[in-house]
């Protein structure tokens, strides 16, 4: 028996989204609060965001897409 599978819809997306905006903003927000208290300098904090945040979201976006259900393969779309 094959299990139902169902595709993931506009909250999804939405959800998605949402997570990638807020990952990015509190990102910005701690490197600002780590600049203005002196923990970091702006050389390592432009160094920080060019490096580091895109590796972020990279894996924030596979976290969010496999809790999401949009991790779906082409076995699953041929069984389905």
């Amino acid at each position: 028996m094959s299990a139902i599978r169902h595709t993931p819809g506009p909250a999804a997306a939405e959800a998605f989204t949402f997570g990638i905006a807020i990952t990015t903003v509190t990102t910005l927000a701690g490197i600002g609060v780590l600049v203005w208290t002196g923990v970091l300098t702006v050389i390592g904090a432009v160094a920080t965001l060019l490096l580091g945040l895109p590796a972020l979201l990279l894996i924030v976006s596979c976290l969010l897409s496999v809790w999401l259900g949009y991790d779906r393969d082409a076995v699953d779309v041929a069984l389905s």
